[in-house]
């Protein structure tokens, strides 16, 4: 397992990250990707522990809080000292029926801090992170609030997660300038299916150095190696569940899958497994959050880490998978041939 810093920070988290989306049980729409108890919870933290893994996410909107509350009840099972832990939970969602039990208000940022940090028995959250963008708060409010938790020493570093570039260099133009406390991170989707993350989002994180925590590096399974173009209806998979979600353009997700599949026999290794490493050796790329219901599962998504591929390989995948070209990006490479790094 490798450690890597996240984003402008001296904190080192490891290349790997455990997601916590498949902890509790609810019904609804999210029903086809939870189901995980508090045993097969702590079995699942014991093993990412032993392989060198010490980051956890998860959210306090997950199975409605009990994510959270498995979470920290699964780290005193297993009698983890709390320092050796980077604990990542997030706040936006619609926690009540009330009004004001949504968004990234002050109001709702610190309450739902404070229910955070009881759910996980804790007494500090390593990384706070926005679940998406709130339309109806000045993100001056947002940022403000979660800076008064840094200052308190409820929150160690604050994060965001599926903002577009705009919103996101907003925020750091506004840190900036106010100073205020700087989101080290951001999560957000990527993946060899789906790469748009590299036309805006890609480059600003390398520029400001910001942190990329993957979400979803499978693309909602799809790349899990259960569907094929002979088995599009994979039992079991959380896609034939009901849950057809990330979006995916299946047809060069296919053609990803035909190109991964016999390079994942020559390594001895599987589609997902491979899929994953790609993402490792993205550089824009910290970690790669990775959830898990069995541990069948788990163990195959830590091999990931040992996966090593050729630079023919690199580049085979990168053409299969390659993005259409897209103002301006085509623009700015047209007219940038001119100024490049001899």
């Amino acid at each position: 397992m490798k450690y890597n810093l996240l984003g402008n920070t001296g904190l080192k988290i490891s290349e790997i990250c455990l997601g916590t989306m498949t902890f509790g049980s609810v019904g609804g729409r999210f029903a086809a990707i939870n189901g995980v108890d508090q045993a097969g919870a702590d079995a699942i933290l014991k093993r990412s522990l032993d392989a060198g893994v010490n980051f956890i996410d998860t959210a306090n909107v997950y199975t409605e809080g009990q994510s959270e509350e498995i979470t920290g009840q699964a780290i005193r099972n297993l009698g983890v000292h709390r320092d050796d832990l980077v604990l990542a939970t997030k706040v936006r969602g619609k926690m009540g029926e009330g009004p004001n039990q949504v968004g990234l208000t002050r109001k709702h940022i610190v309450a739902q801090a404070e229910a955070s940090l009881k759910r996980l028995h804790t007494d500090y959250i390593d990384l706070y992170q926005i679940h998406s963008y709130d339309p109806l708060t000045p993100l001056d409010e947002t940022l403000r609030a979660l800076d008064d938790l840094v200052r308190s020493g409820k929150v160690r570093y604050i994060g965001a997660s599926n903002l577009t570039a705009w919103q996101l260099m907003k925020a750091l133009g506004i840190s900036h300038y106010e100073h205020l406390e700087r989101f080290a991170s951001l999560q957000a989707y990527y993946t060899l299916a789906g790469r748009d993350l590299e036309r805006e989002l890609g480059p600003l994180l390398l520029d400001q150095k910001v942190g990329l925590m993957v979400w979803s590096p499978l693309a909602g399974g799809f790349l899990s190696g259960k569907y094929t173009r002979e088995n599009q209806k994979a039992e079991g998979g959380r896609r034939s569940g009901g849950f057809d979600f990330p979006p995916v353009n299946k047809d060069l997700a296919f053609d990803i899958i035909d190109k991964l599949q016999p390079m994942a026999e020559a390594k001895g290794s599987t589609v997902a497994a491979l899929a994953l490493a790609w993402l490792l050796h993205q550089p824009v790329v910290s970690t790669v959050i990775i959830g898990a219901k069995k541990m069948e599962q788990l163990e195959d998504n830590l091999t990931a880490v040992d996966v090593k591929f050729t630079p023919e390989e690199l580049a085979q995948l990168a053409e299969v998978s390659q993005l259409a070209p897209e103002y301006p990006g085509w623009m700015v490479d047209f007219t940038s041939g001119d100024r490049k790094v001899e």
